[in-house]
């Protein structure tokens, strides 16, 4: 069967996680008062939320997401951990009005949110765009990862990295919005495009920084190419790969159980390793 490798299929897994998902939930996922805060940082009102008690770890979702497309891994993962999940600058409740926006940026962002929240460091797992900023705050930060994991990240905005149908869908989407009256949310959806046609540029110098355990993950048909996937994973001194057979972008979703149960043995093994 030929392979589908469409943007919108994205959108559609962000939007499962964050709706359908959550009716098995207790909590509102992204909106739920009693666990949410605020923190004024850098020119940005950044939204998060906190659960459980334990060794802390940091969820970071993907383009367009929020804190509700993590619904998946925050039930399973407060038993043990103390949770943090926050909405990225321009996503969720994270209103950015400033005119660009880079994963650097972001995280930035996150490194200040665990500075305010005094962690010297804790674990993370990142989706997509945030296992780019799992990828950065690991660079740009190394004392604050512990262990990372991360699926469908990738190094660079091209074909190289992205099924060449999706980087095509995402330019035709900018292109779109380009053309549309350039209303608040419209002029967000553009600035999110471009974010994905213009960034990350990270280096094999700039992987090989990366000295904390990680796991690189990535579905045998996901939106990043495969082959990708694994320069990523060569390029980490301590990394371990894990691609999922019969799976696309959304890992985390379409093998939640799985997911969630190979991440917390990694980080636990990972733990007793150190």
């Amino acid at each position: 069967m030929e392979k589908k490798f469409l943007l919108m299929a994205v959108v559609l897994v962000l939007a499962l996680v964050g709706c359908g998902q959550q009716n098995n939930l207790r909590e509102s996922y992204g909106n739920n008062p009693a666990a949410g805060h605020w923190l004024q940082t850098r020119g940005l009102s950044m939204y998060y939320e906190i659960y459980g008690h334990g060794r802390p770890l940091l969820l970071i979702h993907g383009n367009g997401g929020s804190i509700a497309s993590m619904g998946g891994q925050i039930p399973y993962f407060e038993k043990s951990f103390e949770v943090i999940a926050a909405d990225s600058r321009a996503q969720g409740k994270s209103l950015d009005l400033s005119d660009t926006l880079s994963y650097s940026m972001m995280a930035d962002d996150l490194n200040a949110l665990l500075d305010s929240l005094h962690l010297d460091s804790c674990d993370v797992i990142g989706w997509s765009d945030g296992g780019i900023d799992g990828l950065l705050l690991a660079i740009r930060h190394p004392d604050k990862v512990r262990r990372l994991a991360e699926t469908g990240a990738n190094l660079t905005p091209d074909s190289a990295a992205l099924e060449p149908p999706v980087y095509l869908e995402i330019l035709n989407n900018a292109m779109k919005d380009r053309a549309k009256p350039q209303t608040p949310d419209v002029k967000n959806d553009l600035k999110l495009q471009v974010l994905m046609l213009e960034h990350p540029h990270i280096t094999s110098a700039d992987l090989g920084r990366i000295h904390c355990p990680t796991l690189v993950i990535g579905g045998d048909h996901d939106l990043i190419r495969p082959e990708h996937t694994v320069l990523i994973f060569r390029g980490i001194p301590k990394a371990f790969l894990w691609i999922l057979p019969h799976s696309g972008h959304g890992t985390l979703v379409e093998h939640r159980d799985l997911f969630n149960l190979t991440v917390a043995r990694f980080f636990q093994d990972s733990l007793a390793g150190n």
